[in-house]
């Protein structure tokens, strides 16, 4: 059962309020029955203030109004040449603007069909005035968050250490949460997260990446007091290493590269100690070797590889997934750096990239460099369909891009 709404136009006539009488005379011109319509009536005017652009309507998806509603809040994100996002605590929004056909109209205080029909007593004529109109609505649409641009703040200044002069004498800016969160169009947990992922850790209030060299060196300390101490690599104290290497690095410094290269955890007596990760730790080892070649000799570039990593470890292909790439059409077959994080962030721009630096890929070979554009509920097959051409080679299925490659 619906109410019944008139609505005036801006003028002397919006001023004076109409009758039940005049209503009721609406109602027959328009042919509609009084008995199928809830007895109350809403008489709308357009209120003095009344404009377009002063109000603008968000369309949100229920656990969002159920954020609001608990007293979080919502951001939007992006400078002035980004398109803006809005986030949650945890997630991001692409911002569109909706065009719709019916004017929407802001009445402060109105009344839903529900509400009036809850209260029977309500037959009254109801006047309120319109506050504000518009044509279209702001929707959301759940998008990754663009984290790309944090990496690279990051390493406009990345830490060398305590008695570097160029760390002592930068003229780059350093940043905190607080200025990440105002420059990167990501939620807070996905800011946070991505730190830990590029193993960013804080120095004096500030989030810093370590320089991969000084990284390698710290990494290179542990892994020997490893080997020295002939411990176990799922049991490397942490009172040890900082009471054995607190002369060469800072205490700091050291804990961060055991959290980096290892997982914490504490026994029974209250100990910590540390499982240190064999899958980061050979592929960072790998990382000190192929950046200083163009290309490796793949069988040689191997055998360095097992014998650079400490001694119980097992370096395999499969561990430079996103991080290195074998050819194996040259002969003899080549290994190259190619890191997934200096990919495009955007969709076309990282298959244009891809497919100009191989012509046809197998989707073994790809996925480790487009796993990540994959939206919610998105597969790795859906991408490369919409943007890849698949053909048979060899018998095996391989992707060429869809479009011309200059």
């Amino acid at each position: 059962m619906a109410g019944m709404t008139a609505l005036a136009r801006p003028g002397p006539a919006a001023m004076s309020e109409r009758s039940r009488a005049e209503v009721d005379a609406t109602l027959q011109t328009a042919k509609l029955n009084p008995a199928e319509l809830l007895p109350a009536v809403h008489c709308l005017s357009f209120g003095p203030q009344a404009s377009a652009g002063e109000c603008c309507l968000l369309q949100l998806e229920p656990g969002l109004c159920a954020e609001l509603e608990a007293g979080r809040s919502l951001v939007i994100r992006g400078e002035k040449d980004e398109q803006a996002v809005l986030c949650s605590k945890d997630k991001t929004y692409d911002m569109k603007i909706a065009d719709t056909s019916n004017m929407l109209l802001f009445v402060p205080g109105c009344k839903t069909p529900e509400q009036l029909n809850a209260d029977l007593a309500s037959c009254n004529i109801i006047h309120s005035q319109i506050a504000g109109f518009s044509n279209n609505y702001w929707e959301l649409r759940r998008c990754r968050p663009k984290l790309k641009k944090l990496r690279k703040l990051l390493m406009e200044d990345p830490y060398e250490g305590p008695n570097s002069q160029e760390d002592q004498t930068s003229t780059f800016s350093k940043y905190t949460t607080e200025d990440l969160l105002s420059l990167i169009q990501a939620s807070e947990e996905e800011i946070l997260h991505q730190l830990q992922i590029i193993n960013a850790c804080k120095i004096e209030g500030y989030w810093r990446i370590l320089e991969f060299n000084y990284e390698m060196k710290l990494l290179d300390h542990v892994t020997q007091l490893i080997d020295s101490e002939s411990w176990s690599l799922n049991k490397v104290p942490l009172h040890t290493c900082l009471e054995e290497l607190g002369s060469l690095e800072p205490r700091e410094m050291i804990e961060h590269i055991l959290l980096s290269y290892g997982r914490k955890y504490i026994d029974d007596a209250g100990e910590v100690y540390f499982e240190m990760h064999e899958d980061k730790i050979c592929r960072a080892i790998a990382q000190m070797l192929l950046q200083n070649a163009v290309k490796f000799n793949l069988s040689e570039f191997q055998e360095v590889w097992q014998q650079s990593v400490p001694e119980g470890m097992t370096t395999r292909l499969d561990q430079l997934k996103g991080l290195a790439l074998v050819d194996k059409s040259s002969r003899p077959e080549t290994i190259f750096l190619l890191k997934v994080e200096d990919l495009p962030e955007d969709n076309q721009e990282r298959f244009n990239s891809l497919f100009s630096i191989r012509e046809k890929w197998t989707e073994v070979d790809i996925t480790p460099y487009i796993q990540d554009l994959c939206a919610e509920k998105q597969t790795v097959g859906a991408l490369l369909t919409k943007y890849a051409r698949s053909s048979m080679l060899n018998g095996v299925k391989v992707y060429n891009s869809r479009r011309p490659i200059s």
